[in-house]
């Protein structure tokens, strides 16, 4: 079992930058994909960023790429989601989800386990 725990969200200016993080325990996520995504109040929970076991390929939904950047750091067992030029859009719970085949992939149900999430809020 993969147990996932995010943190750094809070509420932040538009323009403004945040960076998540997704701590695992239980289990090393070294040959695991991990993904953030994100629901909006009265919205179905979106896929956002991914990233491959090794951290050398990832992939972006269109409305986040340029602004967002996902990384990992497997000797911490962590995954990073860095948030800039934030936009009031973007405001939502950020889950983290991990999956044990290491490939990429943007729906949730492709993912086995996720944290309890954080909330992100941007003001105008």
């Amino acid at each position: 079992q993969v147990q996932l725990v995010e943190s750094g969200g809070g509420l932040v200016q538009a323009g403004g930058s945040l960076r998540l993080s997704c701590v695992a325990s239980g289990r090393t996520l070294s040959m695991y994909a991990v993904a953030w995504f994100r629901q909006a109040p009265g919205k179905e929970r979106e896929f956002v960023a991914a990233i491959n076991w090794s951290g050398g390929s990832t992939y972006y939904t269109d409305s986040v790429k340029g602004r967002f950047t996902i990384s990992r750091d497997n000797a911490k067992n962590t995954v990073y989601l860095q948030m800039s030029s934030l936009k009031p859009e973007d405001t939502a719970v950020y889950y983290c989800a991990a999956r044990r085949n290491p490939a990429l992939n943007s729906l949730p149900r492709a993912y086995e386990y996720w944290g309890q999430g954080t909330q992100v809020t941007v003001s105008f």
